[in-house]
């Protein structure tokens, strides 16, 4: 395998096609009060919660989470924002987003949603003179501001309840390899992972399928102490598209209410082991089954995996959403056979 070249591991970065090589575990170092989110979340008008739509190429980001000394897409934005926003002059903190889908090191995102916490004094004074409302005045100054590899696409005032991460129906990602070396695209390869084996796709997308249902993830997952390693994988296919952009690719489409840490490129490291023959195809459902973690199921680069879509409820039923996500997922709540829904 032809692995992408490695960018430093410390300081922003200018070179938008060199890879990242780590992964980004560290938790923000700052948190908004309390009482201002509980406040958004009600709908109170101290404060105005906006709704991001975003997309990023992670090449250059030490992932999404903001770390001291590292260059990752939440500490550029939030320093976006509080630039456009004037929050200093204002006296007020410092923006603080929160963000649907943290991101590791090197994984891009095309559908990436956050929502941030404004004072709508704040708001109003950013809009400007020329500028139909604030918000499209915050998306046309974060255009001046933000690097070429993050874009804030939309910035929409969000419905009451409205929670970036816990709001959250299911997260779309999409795994693009190419196994074909007459296929090879050198513009593209920080965006696809390249193999050297040609891929059975038919037996990895058996394997994959194998797996879709709500199960305790724990062989494919990290472990991190009190988080819970349960979640619901809607879908899990491979395909090798014939039309489009991905032509030529083998693609895998990973759908779930949520995932644990590193759980989508270890369940496509698995896959590949399947495609390439060193597994066989029941292998994947038998190591879900033993919940123990296997070296067989390789964590792959990050660079081959990004973020297409994040999918809400209707407006009314965000906020039981949020609360119903932040309900502890048990271990007897799971399904007792791999592949059985």
């Amino acid at each position: 395998m032809t692995e992408p070249p490695t960018r430093p591991r410390t300081g922003p970065s200018t070179d938008p096609t060199t890879e990242a090589a780590t992964e980004s575990t560290t938790e923000p170092t700052t948190e908004p009060s309390v009482d201002l989110l509980a406040d958004a979340a009600d709908g109170d008008a101290r404060v105005t919660r906006l709704r991001l739509d975003l997309a990023y190429d992670g090449t250059a980001f030490s992932g999404w989470a903001r770390q001291p000394t590292l260059r990752t897409v939440q500490g550029v934005l939030e320093d976006a924002l509080a630039v456009v926003l004037r929050t200093a002059a204002h006296g007020v903190p410092a923006p603080h987003v929160t963000v649907a889908g943290r991101t590791d090191a090197g994984v891009h995102a095309r559908g990436q949603v956050a929502h941030v916490d404004v004072a709508p004094a704040v708001l109003e004074a950013a809009r400007g003179r020329s500028a139909p409302t604030a918000e499209a005045a915050l998306v046309s100054r974060l255009a001046g501001v933000l690097p070429a590899d993050l874009v804030v696409h939309r910035v929409t005032a969000a419905a009451p309840g409205f929670d970036a991460r816990f709001s959250a129906l299911r997260r779309r990602y999409a795994y693009r390899i190419c196994d074909d070396s007459a296929a090879r695209d050198p513009l593209s390869r920080a965006h696809v992972l390249w193999r050297r084996r040609s891929l059975d796709v038919a037996a990895m997308d058996a394997a994959a399928g194998a797996l879709v249902g709500r199960h305790d993830f724990a062989a494919y997952c990290k472990p991190r102490e009190g988080a819970t390693t349960i979640r619901t994988l809607e879908r899990f296919s491979w395909s090798r598209p014939t039309e489009g952009a991905d032509a030529g690719l083998v693609v895998a489409t990973v759908q779930a209410d949520a995932f644990c840490h590193s759980m989508v490129r270890a369940l496509v490291g698995a896959c590949v082991a399947v495609g390439e023959g060193r597994r066989p195809v029941a292998w994947t459902a038998e190591l879900l089954a033993g919940r123990r973690r296997d070296a067989g199921a390789h964590v792959v680069a990050a660079h081959g995996l990004t973020l297409e879509e994040v999918g809400y409820p209707a407006d009314d039923a965000l906020a039981a959403r949020a609360v119903q996500t932040r309900a502890r997922r048990e271990a007897h709540d799971v399904d007792a056979t791999p592949g059985c829904c």
